[in-house]
């Protein structure tokens, strides 16, 4: 299986894979009995996505299967953490031994629609007026790393997720938290850039 990136560290194995159509993904071989109903809406794109996450699990965890709890995965048996993303034509899994989540998001300036869906302004006031796309991309990446960390679906990736101020050149230790009114998780991202891509990642 082609590998297109590695970013595993000392905690976690961190893969990205970029879809090659000569590579044979077989549904039958490679999707878990448990999610047959959960894709067979699915767009053939998508599909692809799952079958690819799948396809990264098997050559590191040949014994596993990833399940669902209210649309959040976990590892069958559980003796991993794990997150998973997509983004045709790239998906990746992350394996840890802590809490961690992934995201990819392409470059697309439609971002700059829904900035007040996931930011207020007081989050806006270092972002540069001429890289707009870019750093709001990555905001919206981190927060949707730190969600599949702390899931919930009553919470607000506005209201209950912050990214601190950063530059460019700083992008490997990005500072972030999650909180609400009983507590707050201080974390740190890392980004990564690749073929037009965001690529997040948060560790705990």
């Amino acid at each position: 299986m082609p590998l297109y990136r590695d970013f595993s560290d000392d905690t976690a194995t961190i893969l990205v894979w970029k879809y090659d159509e000569t590579e044979d993904l077989n549904i039958d071989e490679l999707l878990e009995y448990e999610n047959i109903e959960k894709v067979k809406d699915y767009h053939p794109k998508k599909l692809l996505e799952v079958l690819m996450v799948r396809k990264l699990l098997k050559g590191l965890k040949p014994n596993s299967k990833i399940l669902y709890k209210e649309r959040e995965p976990f590892l069958s048996p559980e003796d991993a953490e794990i997150s998973i993303t997509h983004s045709f034509p790239f998906a990746a899994i992350a394996i840890s031994k802590n809490k961690i989540g992934i995201d990819i998001e392409k470059f697309n300036p439609k971002i700059l629609r829904v900035i007040d869906k996931f930011t207020y302004e007081n989050e806006r006031g270092f972002i540069p007026f001429d890289n707009e796309v870019t750093f709001y991309t990555i905001i919206w990446s981190v927060k949707e790393s730190m969600y599949k960390i702390h899931h919930s679906k009553y919470w607000s990736l506005k209201k209950n997720y912050e990214v601190k101020p950063f530059e460019l050149k700083h992008l490997h230790d990005i500072r972030c938290r999650v909180y609400d009114d009983q507590f707050s998780d201080e974390l740190k991202a890392r980004v990564k850039f690749f073929d037009d891509y965001c690529f997040t990642i948060v560790e705990e």
